[in-house]
């Protein structure tokens, strides 16, 4: 069993802007701010050729028709890439470039996703019941940006239709 060094809760409060529906999001939070999502990290020093891994697991939900997610990131060094494997449930990993390329891979048990040097990227739990849960790596040293998906937003969304999904224009996304 992997020891991991640090355990990262995300409430809904921490998603603040990134949902469109504002009332379903409002109402939510007025119930008690629920845990979207957990970070399990094995920690290694942020240092070239050593690596970060961990487990992230996003709880099913729904805020209006978007699935929970989490908040979604660029490495601060913009040339890393990072894989994801999926270990439970159905997810959609939604990437996009700061060019305007963007793509929507689903995740499920026993299948990887590679995220592309420079493209953001955010987990999305599609599922009805079940916790998303994926393992990542990715070069210790990245860091992180969340600045810029909180500013602008993703370009695209994930949406309930029926039983499944569809990815949409996200209406807020703001242009650079």
């Amino acid at each position: 069993m992997i020891s991991y060094d640090n355990h990262l809760q995300r409430r809904l409060s921490a998603l603040k802007g990134q949902y469109g529906d504002t009332a379903a999001y409002e109402e939510l939070m007025a119930a008690g701010d629920p845990v979207v999502y957990e970070v399990y990290e094995m920690l290694r020093p942020e240092a070239a050729g050593e690596l970060r891994s961990g487990l992230s697991v996003v709880h099913p939900g729904r805020v209006g028709e978007e699935f929970y997610m989490t908040k979604g990131h660029f490495h601060s060094i913009i040339d890393t890439a990072e894989v994801y494997y999926g270990v439970q449930g159905r997810g959609v990993l939604l990437m996009e470039d700061s060019g305007g390329e963007w793509a929507a891979e689903e995740v499920e048990p026993s299948r990887a996703v590679y995220v592309p040097p420079g493209w953001a990227h955010r987990s999305i739990n599609i599922g009805n019941s079940e916790d998303l849960v994926t393992f990542f790596v990715y070069r210790a040293d990245a860091g992180h940006d969340y600045g810029t998906i909180e500013r602008q937003g993703f370009r695209k969304i994930v949406l309930r239709e029926g039983q499944g999904y569809r990815v949409a224009d996200n209406p807020h996304h703001a242009q650079h």
